[in-house]
């Protein structure tokens, strides 16, 4: 893998990072709520956003905002 595709990698991890951030803070979750969001980059340049681990009340309102979602969009 070149520097370019790890790059390329990061940048799209970062910002779902931030995407998945910018939505626990519009359901009004506290920082501290979704402060173990990061990204992360494989070997390989493959990127992923880690959660980390939540509280059981943030699962919970999470799984609750995307079944609201999925209603909707049907």
């Amino acid at each position: 893998m070149d520097m370019q595709t790890w790059r390329d990698g990061w940048t799209r991890a970062a910002d779902a990072a931030e995407s998945i951030r910018a939505a626990l803070a519009a359901l009004g979750l506290p920082e501290s709520a979704w402060s173990s969001v990061r990204p992360t980059v494989t070997k390989t340049g493959r990127p992923y956003v880690e959660l980390g681990t939540l509280r059981a009340d943030v699962a919970e309102q999470i799984a609750e905002a995307l079944r609201g979602a999925m209603t909707s969009v049907r």
